[in-house]
């Protein structure tokens, strides 16, 4: 009798504690790269809870800096968060290693975003992010100083060719320098010299993995690059984006490849200025770009991933993501109403669209450090003159080979 007490008392116990553990609510971690949650994703997170029950979302924001890094030791730790919103760059690799699952996309849903952006979350035939945030790039001219320079102000570049030789201008005839040539040891040298390659239809690995960067497109993209350094800042090297990007918001320079954001830090700008499409290559087909996103990507191995991936859908569904772009200023990643009103309201929002066209996806390779490390290297070379563009094209192509 003794014994039956006990375990009974045994049983009530364990049925006790069964009852409580299934009453807690089970929790997705997310860790946001950056320097604020957004409050967009908070109220998102807010609805998406009282939409599943028993299920609870904790985020957690780490800066750029770190961010990639910390997901990244955690999985491969054994100790992954659920959910990560990180640079789209790094999804190969971390797919290459067993570090994430995929997030399948219909053509329906791949139709709904502007050209290339799916291909920026796809690698053998499956997606392995939901893309999250979109950035493109344009021309940013000083009027003031074409003017200045002899140039006609309402007459920006279309081609390499004008580019190279409005800097010149400018740099000749002004106190400025004519262009923004960013190629500071930083991961945007690589997108910057991108935007090139894309402006005159070149690739970098193309869609059956093959590295590609040693192209005639490519070699006209780097010597226009070689070419208008002359005109640049002093020591291109030492800057990088938001460097080179303040140099332009004091009048010191012509012309610089920039983001939307520029836009806003022009409002009150004590000088006339405009936007435009990037500058055409010879090879060219169409005004381009380099297409980066970032991208909510779920981790494996946290036992809760099939509500991670529904969390993730849930936060870049047209009306979420349409509310999130606009609170940070972002380009959209879906054509529509929402990306109509933003040109109607401003126009000078019109060259960031018209470049995806014949934009292209920055590349997924399975090592991104070392494919960055390599693009740098290489820009670095020929502007500072250490090599010429064709040898430094035909080295960094061969040692890509090991990260594709």
């Amino acid at each position: 009798m003794k014994n039956t007490r006990i375990l009974g008392g045994a049983m009530l116990a364990l049925l006790a504690s069964t009852a409580y553990a299934a009453a807690q609510d089970q929790t997705i971690s997310f860790v946001e790269c950056g320097d604020t949650l957004s409050a967009v994703h908070v109220a998102t997170i807010a609805k998406w809870e009282a939409a599943n029950p028993g299920w609870k979302v904790a985020p957690e924001v780490v800066g750029w800096g770190q961010c990639q890094d910390k997901v990244t030791t955690l999985a491969v730790a054994g100790t992954p968060v659920g959910l990560a919103y990180i640079g789209s760059r790094a999804l190969k690799q971390l797919a290459s290693n067993d570090l994430i699952v995929d997030i399948p996309m219909t053509d329906e849903e791949k139709a709904g975003y502007y050209p290339y952006v799916a291909d920026t979350v796809t690698f053998d035939g499956k997606q392995w992010g939901r893309p999250v945030a979109f950035s493109t790039k344009a021309l940013y001219w000083n009027k003031d100083l074409f003017t200045a320079a002899g140039l006609d102000p309402e007459k920006p570049p279309t081609t390499f060719a004008e580019e190279i030789a409005d800097a010149k201008a400018i740099s000749e005839k002004t106190d400025a320098a004519g262009f923004g040539v960013v190629a500071k040891t930083f991961d945007n040298t690589m997108h910057q010299f991108l935007h090139w390659v894309y402006s005159n239809n070149g690739q970098v690995i193309d869609a059956d993995g093959k590295i590609v960067l040693d192209s005639p497109q490519n070699l006209e993209a780097l010597t226009a690059l070689k070419d208008i350094v002359p005109y640049a800042e002093e020591g291109p090297t030492a800057y990088e984006q938001n460097e080179v990007r303040a140099i332009f918001l004091d009048g010191k320079l012509g012309m610089i490849q920039a983001a939307s954001g520029a836009i806003n830090l022009l409002k009150d700008s004590p000088f006339k200025w405009g936007v435009t499409t990037l500058p055409q290559g010879p090879s060219a087909k169409g005004p381009g770009t380099l297409l980066i996103t970032d991208s909510m990507a779920v981790f494996k191995g946290t036992g809760v991933e099939e509500k991670a991936i529904d969390l993730a859908k849930f936060i870049t569904n047209d009306e979420n993501q349409t509310a999130y772009e606009a609170e940070q200023g972002l380009t959209p990643l879906r054509p529509g109403a929402a990306a109509d009103a933003i040109v109607a309201a401003d126009p000078n929002w019109k060259p960031f669209f018209d470049g995806i066209a014949y934009g292209g996806p920055e590349p997924l390779l399975t090592d991104y450090l070392g494919l960055q490390n390599v693009m740098i290297e290489m820009v670095q070379s020929v502007v500072t003159g250490a090599a010429e563009p064709q040898a430094a094209l035909t080295k960094a192509a061969a040692d890509l080979e090991q990260y594709k």
